[in-house]
C-alpha cells in the first residue's frame, strides 16, 4: 500500500474526467430484433446473425433507442446535432464478433451538456459535458464457471449489440467526492427521464475514469491514466483516491506518469496496457447505416416528453409544499417514492398534508407504498390529531397487510385520541392533585416538570389523551391554582 504523506494533498490537485456508459431502456437491441434483457439469461440465448456478425447480415437502427438517446441529451441540456453518423471502431478482441464496434466518432448526436452537483458542504457545481454518443455494447468474456476457474475463455454474446450511450465529461472534477456526486446526479436525471434503469449490478451503468495530477495552482493538465472495471460508485471513489496517491508518490519522487489503462481490483490500480489513441482504432463511417437527421419538430416532441427533473422537483417541494431541503432531498432521491408522494397529495383533502406525509414516508422503515387513498386517509387522521404520527407508524404494517381503510382499523383498535377538553380537564385535575411537587417545581420555573404530569394523564387515559392539548391544559390549571 502506498504511504500517504501530507505533502501530497498540499502539492497536487487531481483532475478527473468520467466516461459513463448507460444502457438504454429499449425492448430490443440497437441494430437487431434480439431482446434487450440478456442479464441473467442463459448464455448466447439473446443472439442472431446481426449481433453475432454473421456474413451478409445487415444492421437496422432501433428508432426507440435514438429517441431515448436524444431524450437523455436534452435532459442534460446538451445540443443535438442536426446530422450524426455511425462509425466503425476497429479492434480485434474475442468479445467483438465483427472485429469492429459500431459507435460514433467525429459526428456524435450530441455536443455539450451539463450535470449539476450537490456537494456535502451544501455547495453546488456544474460539470460540463464534452459529448454524448451512441454505440453498441460488446459481448462478455467468461473465465470461470461458478467457482471453477478455466484455462480458456468462453464468450457470451447476450450483451453484444445492446444499445448504449456514452456520456463524456470535461476534466472538471477535482476530487473523489465530486466524482461520486456527479455519478449520483447523472443517474438520478437519467432515471427520472426514463432513459435507463441505471442498475449497476446488471451492468446498465458503467464508468471509466481518466485521472491526472497537476501542481496546485497550475492550469496545465498532467499525463492521465484511465481506470477501468469501476462497477460501483464506491469503486470509483476508492480507485480515484488510490490513483491520486500512486501518481503523487511517483511525481514526488521525481518520476514521470505514463499514459496507460489501469484496472481496479478492489484494492489498487494495476497496469493493463498503454492507452490507445483515436487513430489506433482506424474509425471510418459505417457504410451500412445512413446518417441520423433530426428535425426541429422531432426534437420538440422528444423534449415535451421529458418529465419534471430532480432539481426542479426538489425546489418545488420546498417552495410549494414547505418541506425542508433535507426532506425534499430524501424524497426526490427515489423517483418512485416522489411520484407516490405527489399522487397521495392529489388524493388528499388538505394541502398542508405534505409535511405530515413526508414525515410518515421518511420514518417508516423499509417503506412500501399502500394505495394512495389509504395513505391520504392515514395522513388525515394524523392532521386531525385522531392519532399521532408514532401511532400511524406502528399501524402501518397492518394497513399494508390487511388493505383496510386506516379509519376502520383505528376504530377497531380503539386508538383514536381523546380531544374532548371536558374529559381531558378531569384527567388533568386528577394528575395535578396527585403531583403537588410537580406543581411547585413548575411555579418555581422548572417547566420541564410538566413532563411528569403529562405522563400521569397519559396513564390515566391509557395513552389516548392528546399530549399537546394536555400540556396546554396543565399550565392553564396551574395558573388557576
Amino acid at each position: 500500500m502506498i504511504e500517504w504523506k501530507e505533502t501530497m494533498t498540499e502539492s497536487f490537485e487531481m483532475v478527473v474526467g468520467l466516461e459513463v456508459h448507460v444502457q438504454l431502456a429499449t425492448k430490443t437491441k440497437l441494430f437487431c430484433a434480439c431482446s434487450n434483457d440478456g442479464f441473467g439469461a442463459p448464455p448466447n440465448s439473446r443472439v442472431c446473425p446481426v449481433c453475432t456478425g454473421q456474413p451478409g447480415a445487415l444492421p437496422v437502427l432501433n428508432k426507440k433507442a435514438v429517441e431515448l438517446a436524444f431524450k437523455a441529451a436534452l435532459a442534460l441540456n446538451g445540443k443535438l446535432a442536426h446530422k450524426s453518423i455511425f462509425a466503425r471502431k476497429n479492434y480485434f478482441y474475442p468479445d467483438l464478433p465483427k472485429a469492429y464496434q459500431i459507435s460514433q466518432y467525429d459526428e456524435p448526436f450530441c455536443l455539450g451538456g451539463e450535470v449539476p452537483l450537490r456537494l456535502k458542504d451544501g455547495k453546488t457545481k456544474i460539470v460540463e459535458l464534452a459529448r454524448i454518443h451512441m454505440e453498441e455494447d460488446a459481448g462478455k468474456l467468461l473465465h470461470a464457471i461458478g467457482s471453477q476457474a478455466l484455462n480458456y475463455s468462453l464468450v457470451d454474446f447476450n450483451r453484444g449489440g445492446v444499445p448504449l450511450i456514452e456520456i463524456v465529461s470535461k476534466p472538471e472534477i477535482f476530487s473523489s467526492d465530486e466524482a461520486y456526486a456527479y455519478l449520483n446526479s447523472l443517474k438520478e436525471i437519467l432515471q427520472y427521464a426514463g432513459v435507463s434503469n441505471c442498475d449497476m449490478e446488471k451492468g446498465e451503468m458503467r464508468c471509466d475514469a481518466n485521472i491526472s495530477l497537476r501542481p496546485k495552482g497550475s492550469k496545465k493538465l498532467g499525463t492521465r491514466a484511465e481506470i477501468k472495471n469501476l462497477n460501483s460508485f464506491k469503486n470509483v471513489k476508492d480507485a480515484l483516491e488510490y490513483e491520486f496517491l500512486r501518481q503523487a508518490d511517483v511525481l514526488s519522487s521525481g518520476g514521470k506518469i505514463i499514459q496507460e489503462t489501469r484496472l481496479w481490483n478492489g484494492k489498487e490500480t494495476v497496469s493493463m496496457r498503454s492507452k490507445e489513441e483515436a487513430h489506433d482504432y482506424r474509425y471510418f463511417p459505417d457504410p451500412d447505416l445512413v446518417p441520423i437527421d433530426i428535425t426541429p419538430e422531432w426534437s420538440e416532441k422528444i423534449k415535451s416528453e421529458i418529465p419534471e427533473l430532480p432539481q426542479a422537483r426538489r425546489e418545488r417541494f420546498v417552495s410549494d409544499y414547505h418541506l425542508s431541503p433535507y426532506e425534499a432531498e430524501v424524497l426526490v432521491s427515489d423517483r418512485v417514492i416522489s411520484d407516490y408522494f405527489i399522487q397521495v397529495l392529489k388524493s388528499s383533502e388538505a394541502q398542508n398534508d405534505a409535511e405530515v406525509l413526508a414525515k410518515l414516508i421518511m420514518n417508516i422503515p423499509d417503506f412500501t407504498p399502500i394505495a394512495p387513498e389509504q395513505m391520504a386517509s392515514l395522513v388525515a387522521l394524523c392532521r386531525q390529531k385522531t392519532i399521532t404520527i408514532n401511532q400511524a407508524k406502528e399501524l402501518y404494517p397492518e394497513i399494508l397487510e390487511s388493505k383496510k381503510d386506516p379509519k376502520i382499523l383505528v376504530e377497531e383498535k380503539g386508538l383514536a385520541q381523546v380531544l374532548d377538553e371536558k374529559i381531558l380537564r378531569n384527567w388533568v385535575q386528577e394528575a395535578l392533585a396527585s403531583n403537588p411537587k410537580a406543581i411547585l417545581d413548575i411555579k418555581g420555573g422548572k417547566k420541564q416538570a410538566a413532563g411528569a404530569l403529562v405522563g400521569a394523564v397519559m396513564k390515566l387515559s391509557k395513552g389516548k389523551a392528546n399530549p399537546a392539548l394536555v400540556n396546554k391544559l396543565i399550565f392553564e390549571g396551574i395558573d388557576k391554582a
